[in-house]
């Protein structure tokens, strides 16, 4: 049931995310740019932190919004977490999804 209440919220979302990116259509990769200083180029971890390359965009987006909501431990992604808004993190999630894992 959590994961279907989820899947609305993202669907839900699109539309903003559309919005936003109209005006930049880079704008998931050029937000996931921040992240790669932990989490990889383009979401290829070198092993200190966890891979977002081709993870679901939900599952991507409900660690995020765990993070922002102290439901998640962490060191810095509680207050990373913080400045993103809902359809930025969509758009950062989109991008690592549509990224080929590594092998």
């Amino acid at each position: 049931m959590r994961t279907s209440a989820l899947l609305v919220a993202v669907l839900a979302g699109l539309p903003a995310i559309a919005a936003a990116q109209g005006s930049n259509p880079s704008l998931g990769r050029d937000l996931a740019a921040g992240c790669a200083h932990c989490h990889g180029t383009d979401g290829i971890s070198a092993g200190v932190t966890e891979s977002l390359a081709g993870r679901r965009a939900e599952q991507i987006v409900q660690t995020v919004k765990e993070f922002r909501e102290g439901k998640k431990p962490a060191t810095i992604m509680h207050q990373i977490s913080k400045g993103y808004t809902d359809a930025q993190i969509a758009a950062i999630a989109a991008y690592f999804a549509a990224q080929k894992p590594a092998k």
